[in-house]
């Protein structure tokens, strides 16, 4: 058989095989395993969207290839009233928005749009490895900025050299945060629109989790400040917001130049979503809200977060997205090693921080989204097995 493309050798190992080995050992042993490594909403899409999708899909003008230029119309239409209802900016449709198989293949395909070799996308460190992977895979280059606590997890502008900055066409940021469950400030939103137009860089805002947040808390977004059209586009889902993740349906929103460049690029790998799928979404996004979902982790969030603090494990809590990122209790073990030994003595799965890059090292991540919880009881459970493991000094 011919070899395999070049370009597949930069993808990283799969650096949780150890865990999911000793997770499959578990399972066949028949331990009851508390899976908080997934990152995948558990509580199911909203009746009223299927009840949406069957309707659409008995319309004949469903059965086709969508031959629009950016999307499914009453899709994008219906974006562009929940963005502005939600966060403000009123932008058209028809010139600022593009629809997407998901936010995860806007996101690579932009590095795909843009990257030649020789060029850079700046990614955060610790982050969601797409912007990264598929920098690689274009031939470009990648320069990390470390996101660390005594920064609010939020990149140092000033700390990015000057001739990184010159070659630089993507700057990557995602808030709130996977994996840390960090947050914005306009303030950074701002400095970062102004570091882009003086070095002509593209702000790539990926925001999957723009309305999961908790105690009254809203997100801010790149698009709120003044100029942000000028070098921003933002990555929106339906996944996390109406519990749809396997429907791979979000859009993204912004400079018309670069939608437009993303959509050229789209046109000729995919034909979009089956349009019904996008019809459906379309009502979600006119009809429903997410309060009973966050309701549901906020209450998970103060047993997991409330309880590992009870036990001697300092742990913030978040105040959006739905993770927990807990420092390693113990100086003896990396992450991988602790997350080992949480599978092993507590049937606990928490992913290892080093998974999402070099300053994730002395970390886990621990998710809220946790099958088969009702009311919290098996985040109580959790925290019960952890203290009972011996793990916490």
């Amino acid at each position: 058989m011919p070899a395999r493309a070049q370009r597949l050798e930069l993808i990283p190992p799969y650096l949780f095989a150890e865990i999911a080995r000793i997770k499959a050992e578990a399972v066949a042993s028949g331990a009851d395993i508390i899976d908080l490594g997934i990152g995948d909403p558990d509580l199911p899409t909203p009746t009223a969207v299927i009840n949406a999708l069957t309707e659409a899909a008995h319309d004949p003008e469903t059965h086709r290839y969508d031959e629009t230029a950016r999307g499914w119309e009453p899709f994008l239409d219906a974006a562009a009233s929940w963005y502005g209802r939600t966060f403000g900016p009123q932008l058209d449709p028809k010139k600022e928005f593009v629809q997407l198989i998901g936010s995860k293949e806007g996101l690579a395909h932009l590095a795909w749009t843009y990257i030649d070799p020789g060029d850079v996308s700046i990614v955060p460190n610790p982050g969601y490895t797409v912007y990264k992977v598929n920098t690689l895979m274009a031939g470009g280059e990648v320069h990390e900025t470390p996101l660390r606590p005594e920064n609010d997890m939020l990149p140092v502008l000033a700390d990015i050299p000057t001739d990184i900055a010159r070659r630089a066409k993507l700057f990557y940021v995602c808030y709130p945060h996977n994996p840390t469950g960090a947050t914005a400030t306009r303030e950074f939103y701002e400095d970062a629109v102004a570091f882009c137009r003086d070095h002509d860089i593209i702000l790539v805002n990926d925001m999957a989790y723009a309305t999961v947040a908790y105690d009254g808390f809203v997100n801010p977004t790149v698009l709120q400040v003044e100029g942000a059209k000028d070098v921003a586009i933002e990555f929106h889902s339906l996944s996390k917001m109406y519990n749809m993740t396997g429907w791979r349906l979000g859009f993204a929103l912004g400079n018309a130049q670069v939608v437009q460049n993303l959509q050229r690029l789209k046109s000729n790998i995919d034909s979009k979503q089956f349009p019904a799928v996008a019809q459906a979404g379309a009502y979600a996004l006119e009809n429903l809200n997410n309060d009973d979902t966050l309701a549901m982790y906020e209450k998970r969030r103060d047993a997991l977060c409330d309880g590992l603090n009870a036990i001697g494990w300092p742990v913030t809590k978040p105040k959006s997205a739905f993770y927990v990122w807990a420092k390693v209790p113990r100086t003896d073990m990396t992450s991988a090693e602790f997350a080992g030994a949480l599978l092993k003595q507590a049937h606990i799965v928490a992913i290892p921080g080093n998974g999402y890059g070099t300053e994730g090292e002395g970390y886990v991540r621990m998710s809220l989204t946790l099958k088969g919880d009702q009311n919290g009881e098996r985040f109580a459970e959790a925290v019960r097995r952890i203290q009972a493991s011996g793990l916490i000094p």
